[in-house]
């Protein structure tokens, strides 16, 4: 059961993905009838939210756009930066979106980064502490090293999470800028939010693959105890 599981998580997750890169490809194709860059998508968002000290900055990588409150700066790959696109403007909007909940407190954004320090120490050490309970559960039936990592575990499944209705907000931030601008028109928009939602969707299936293997470890974990 399993691996039917985890299986077809992994499966899903992979459509997903291959479906929300080739809108992205698709949609970076498309011109955006405004003419706006995506840094100049983002730079306006900002004004228009009267966000005044966060950096709109170019950063290496395919689809690494993202927000980092610790400097504040909305950091765009080049492919949304510098083009004027359906695409980019949604890309750079999002990531947009995620500085206004920085500016407004928004109360999740906020639960995830309070998460961010014990996150840290979770990935670090739950793979090899879950490895080592494993183990001991095989020869001494002793399941209290594998609790360990399961907790270890269920932090950054928490966190994955925490994170769609972050990821969602900020979709929906940008969708309503980027009409109420008149950045995007018609058609554009209906594409942006395709382009956003199936972004969305990546988060979704991951969240809900790591719950999927959480479940797994709980039941290994409850049979250990049963036999012990």
């Amino acid at each position: 059961m399993y691996w039917i599981l985890i299986g077809g998580t992994f499966l899903i997750s992979m459509l997903v993905s291959w479906r929300f890169k080739s809108k992205f490809s698709k949609y970076s194709q498309e011109p955006l009838s405004a003419g706006l860059t995506g840094r100049q998508v983002a730079e306006k968002m900002l004004r228009d939210n009267g966000i005044n000290d966060v950096q709109v900055i170019s950063v290496e990588g395919h689809l690494g756009d993202h927000y980092n409150p610790a400097n504040k700066t909305v950091n765009l790959s080049p492919e949304v930066y510098h083009n004027a696109s359906v695409a980019a403007a949604a890309v750079a909007a999002h990531e947009c979106g995620h500085a206004v909940q920085h500016a407004r407190a928004y109360v999740w954004l906020g639960f995830r980064s309070a998460m961010v320090p014990v996150l840290s120490v979770a990935s670090q050490w739950m793979m090899w502490i879950i490895m080592g309970g494993l183990l001991m559960l095989q020869m001494t039936h002793n399941p209290t090293v594998l609790w360990i990592g399961i907790a270890l575990f269920a932090a950054t499944t928490i966190f994955s999470f925490v994170t769609l209705p972050v990821e969602f907000d900020a979709s929906n931030r940008a969708l309503a800028w980027l009409d109420n601008a008149g950045i995007t028109r018609s058609r554009e928009h209906e594409d942006a939010k395709d382009a956003l939602w199936w972004a969305a969707m990546t988060y979704v299936v991951a969240a809900l693959g790591s719950l999927a293997t959480l479940i797994y470890y709980i039941m290994i974990a409850t049979g250990g105890s049963r036999r012990n």
